[in-house]
C-alpha cells in the first residue's frame, strides 16, 4: 500500500498548500461535529500520534518521502484547525442568559442598523445582566416609530425589554442562531417595550465613517428613486435596510442574492478599477512612469481604495474575508506572482480561518470560496487553457468563445454551490446560472461605475448622467431577477440534506479541484453517489419545534403542510415548511376533513410504514379532565403536546410533551422508518446549547389538574 500510494503522489503532483487547508477546515468541523472536551483532546491526540508515526517509523529508511510528508502536514494541519477553534471559543464565546426576562436596562449603544423594510431600527447595546450583574452584550429591535435623534452609537439609554436566550434551532437541520451569538459574543436578543430614555444622546451617527456612509445611502437613495435606488443605496455605502421584502425575495430564488451582500464581487470592482486608474494615470506622465514601479503603485491604490470601501460598508465579517483574499491577490501581482492560483486560494482560506474559524460551517464562507475554487479550477485545467490561447481569429469569434466560456463558468459555479444551497437552505435555484451571466457584468461594469461616476459627478453638479445610468441598469437586474424567480422550477425545494451527502459532495469537489491530470476525473464518483442520495431523501413525516407549539405533518393534503397553528410570523410557517422541502404553503389541521379537533387537541391517523398511526396533538391551553386525557392516550400511538402531561398519560410509542421536548429540542420524526432526529443530538456540550428552562404554567382551573409529574416516553 505504501508503495502504490507513493507512486500516486508522484504522478498526480501533491501540492500541499490547497490540501493543508482542507486539512485545516475539516478540523474546524471536526469540533463542531464532536461532542465534549474528551472527545476533542481525543482527536487531537490522534492526529498527534498519525504525524509521529508518519515522521518515525515511514522515515526510518528513508522511503516514502511524499507519503510521510502526506500523512504528517495533514494530520498537524487537522489538529491545528481542531485546537483554533477551540481556543476562539474559549475566549470569545459568550454564555446566553438562562431564560426569557423582562427587564429594564441601561445600556452604551454600541452599533444602530435602520432597517426600513422592516419598519424597525436594530440596536446592539452593551449593559449588564439582570440578577447578575455581568457584562452582556444584547441585540435589541426598536420600532421605526419609536425611534427618535439621539438613538445612535455611542449614546446611554434606559429602556424596557424582553429578552431572549439566542434561539438554537426550530427543528433539526435548521439554521443555528445560538451558534452565531455565542462566537458573536452575543448574550441575549430581544425587543424594545416602550418609549427609550435618552440618558446621554449618541455621537450623530457613529464615527466619521459611519457618517460617511449614512451621507452616502442618502444622496443615492435621493437621486436613485424607488427599488433601483435601494440597491445602489446598497452597492455604494452598504446600507441594505430599504431593500423591499419581495425584491429580495426575487433576487434570492434568482441566485443573485449575493449581489446585495457587499462582498467578493464588489470588493474586487472596487480594486480593480483603482488599479485600472492608477496604472493608466502613471502611465500618461513617462517622467513618473521612467521611476516608478507601476503595477506595485497600481497595487497600493487598489489595496488602499479596498480598505476603505471595507470600512465604509460596515466592515462585516464576509467583506473583511473579501478585502484579505483582494489584498493577497494583489501582493501577488505586485512580486510577479500568478495572481489568481489554487495556492493562493489556499493562503486566503488558512488567514481567514485563523481569525474566523467557526465561519468555515457558515454558507457565506463555503460559497465564496467553493466559488473562487470553480473558477480556479476551471480555467486552469489544460482543454479550457487551450480553448482561450490567443490565436488568429475575429473579434466576432473571439468574443463568441469569450461568452460562451462566461456560460460555462457560470454553470460549473452554479452546481459547484447547488448542494451547499441545498444542505443550509433546503432549496436552490436552477436559472441561477443563466441570471448571474448577465447580472455580474451588469453589476461589475456598468453599475457599480456609474454609481462612482454619479457620485463623483455631484461634486460639480453633473452627476445627473451617472445616475440615470444606475437606474437604467439596475431596474433592468431587478427585471432580469423578477422574471427568473417567476419561471417554473426556478426553485428546487428538498428536505434536509443528511451530513454523510454533503460530505460526499466536498469530497468530489475537492478532489476534482485540487488534482491535476486525468486523476481529477474519480472525483466524479463521490459527486455522482452524493446526486443519487439527493433523490432518496425523503421528508419527516412529523415536524415538531422544540417547544411543542408548532406541528408539521407531510404527505396527506398535495402541496400542502398540515400545521396545528397558523400563526401571525411567518418565521414558523418558513421553518416548517423548509424542513419539509416545500415552497410554503400551509393549511391547519382544523380545517383537513382527516382530523377530528376540539378546542384541546387534534386526533387524526397516518398511514405509513405499512400501519396505521394514531395521533394526539394539543392545540389550546385550557384544563383538561385527566381521566378523559389518560382514556385518549391509551388509544394513540403518538402524543405531541407543548405543556407537561400527567403520569398517567401513556400512549404506545411516544409522548412528546414539555418534559421531553426541553430535553431534545425540535423533532423530526420517520414513521415509516420509525426513526427520530432530535436538536439535542447534533449539539453535544457546546457552550451554546443549553437546555431550554421550563417556562410552561398550568392554566387549568381548580379541579381539573394537569400534573407536572415525569413524562415517561419511548421512541420507536
Amino acid at each position: 500500500m505504501p508503495d502504490g500510494l507513493e507512486r500516486f503522489l508522484v504522478h498526480a503532483g501533491f501540492d500541499r498548500a490547497p490540501w493543508l487547508a482542507v486539512a485545516f477546515a475539516a478540523g474546524i468541523l471536526l469540533w463542531f461535529g464532536l461532542d465534549n472536551h474528551w472527545q476533542w483532546l481525543a482527536a487531537l491526540s490522534i492526529c498527534a500520534a498519525i504525524a509521529l508515526v508518519a515522521l518515525a517509523f515511514l522515515n526510518a529508511d528513508g522511503k516514502f518521502p511524499y507519503v510521510r510528508l502526506a500523512l504528517a502536514s495533514m494530520a498537524l494541519a487537522t489538529g491545528a484547525g481542531c485546537g483554533t477553534v477551540w481556543v476562539k471559543s474559549s475566549l470569545v464565546g459568550t454564555p446566553p442568559i438562562a431564560r426569557p426576562i423582562v427587564a429594564l436596562l441601561t445600556g452604551k449603544v454600541l452599533d444602530r442598523d435602520v432597517q426600513a423594510a422592516e419598519e424597525r431600527v436594530r440596536i446592539v447595546l452593551a449593559t449588564f445582566e439582570p440578577g447578575t450583574g455581568r457584562a452582556i452584550k444584547v441585540r435589541l429591535n426598536l420600532p421605526l416609530a419609536q425611534d427618535r435623534p439621539g438613538i445612535d452609537q455611542g449614546a446611554t439609554v434606559r429602556l424596557r425589554t424582553r429578552l431572549m436566550p439566542p434561539a438554537p434551532p426550530m427543528l433539526p437541520g435548521g439554521h443555528d442562531f445560538a451558534r452565531t451569538a455565542w462566537f458573536a459574543g452575543m448574550a441575549a436578543t430581544g425587543s424594545v417595550l416602550g418609549e427609550v430614555s435618552i440618558i446621554n444622546p449618541g455621537d450623530g451617527q457613529g464615527g466619521r465613517l459611519d457618517r460617511l456612509q449614512v451621507r452616502l445611502a442618502e444622496q443615492v437613495l435621493q437621486a436613485v428613486p424607488g427599488s433601483a435606488g435601494t440597491i445602489a443605496a446598497a452597492f455604494a455605502s452598504g446600507y441594505r435596510g430599504g431593500i423591499a421584502k419581495d425584491d429580495d425575495a426575487a433576487m434570492r430564488d434568482a441566485g443573485l442574492t449575493h449581489l446585495l451582500s457587499i462582498s467578493g464581487l464588489h470588493v474586487s470592482a472596487v480594486i480593480a478599477g483603482a488599479y485600472f486608474l492608477a496604472a493608466r494615470l502613471l502611465a500618461l506622465f513617462p517622467w513618473l512612469a521612467l521611476r516608478l514601479r507601476i503595477p506595485i503603485v497600481a497595487a497600493g491604490s487598489g489595496a488602499l481604495a479596498g480598505v476603505f470601501y471595507t470600512l465604509l460598508t460596515g466592515a462585516e465579517v464576509p467583506t473583511v474575508r473579501s478585502c484579505l483574499g483582494a489584498l493577497l491577490v494583489l501582493t501577488a501581482m505586485a512580486l510577479g506572482r500568478e495572481p489568481l492560483s489554487l495556492r493562493m486560494l489556499a493562503v486566503a482560506a488558512l488567514v481567514v480561518m485563523l481569525v474566523w474559524p467557526e465561519a468555515v460551517v457558515g454558507p457565506s464562507f463555503q460559497m465564496s470560496f467553493a466559488a473562487v475554487i470553480a473558477i480556479v479550477a476551471v480555467h486552469g485545467c489544460g482543454p479550457v487553457r487551450q480553448f482561450l490561447a490567443p490565436r488568429e481569429e475575429s473579434l466576432v469569434i473571439r468574443w463568441g468563445r469569450q461568452l460562451f466560456m462566461l456560460l460555462v463558468t457560470g454553470l460549473v459555479i452554479e452546481f459547484a454551490l447547488m448542494p451547499i444551497g441545498l444542505y443550509h437552505f433546503h432549496k436552490a435555484g436552477i436559472y441561477g446560472a443563466l441570471a448571474n451571466v448577465v447580472a455580474i457584468p451588469l453589476t461589475t461594469f456598468v453599475s457599480m461605475p456609474a454609481i462612482a461616476a454619479g457620485l463623483f459627478g455631484d461634486l460639480f453638479g453633473l452627476g445627473a448622467p451617472g445616475w440615470w445610468v444606475t437606474g437604467r441598469s439596475l431596474d433592468f437586474m431587478l427585471a432580469i431577477a423578477h422574471w427568473t424567480a417567476a419561471q417554473p422550477g426556478a426553485v428546487t425545494h428538498l428536505p434536509p440534506m443528511g451530513q454523510g451527502s454533503i460530505l460526499l459532495f466536498c469530497l468530489g469537489g475537492f478532489w476534482l479541484a485540487l488534482w491535476r491530470g486525468t486523476v481529477r476525473l474519480w472525483g466524479l464518483l463521490p459527486v455522482i453517489f452524493g446526486t443519487t442520495s439527493l433523490a432518496l431523501i425523503a421528508p419527516p413525516d412529523l415536524l415538531v419545534s422544540g417547544d411543542g407549539h408548532q406541528v408539521g405533518i407531510t404527505g396527506e393534503s398535495k402541496g400542502e403542510l398540515l400545521v396545528i397553528r397558523e400563526g401571525r410570523s411567518t418565521y414558523a410557517r418558513d421553518a416548517l415548511t423548509e424542513m419539509a422541502g416545500m415552497a410554503g404553503t400551509t393549511r391547519p389541521l382544523a380545517d383537513w376533513p382527516g382530523a377530528r379537533c376540539s378546542r384541546d387537541f387534534c386526533a387524526l391517523e397516518l398511514n405509513r410504514g405499512g400501519r396505521t398511526w394514531r395521533l394526539l396533538i394539543s392545540r389550546g391551553r385550557d384544563g383538561v379532565e385527566e381521566r378523559a386525557l389518560a382514556a385518549a392516550c391509551d388509544r394513540a400511538d403518538i402524543v405531541i403536546a407543548d405543556r407537561w402531561l400527567p403520569r398517567s398519560c401513556r400512549p404506545a410509542y411516544l409522548k412528546a410533551d414539555r418534559r421531553l421536548l426541553t430535553n431534545t429540542g425540535g423533532l423530526a420524526i420517520s414513521l415509516s422508518r420509525q426513526q427520530i432526529r432530535t436538536v439535542a443530538e447534533g449539539q453535544g456540550e457546546h457552550g451554546w446549547w443549553r437546555k431550554p428552562e421550563p417556562s410552561f404554567r398550568s392554566r387549568t382551573p381548580k379541579g381539573k389538574a394537569i400534573s407536572r409529574q415525569s413524562s415517561e416516553s419511548s421512541k420507536p
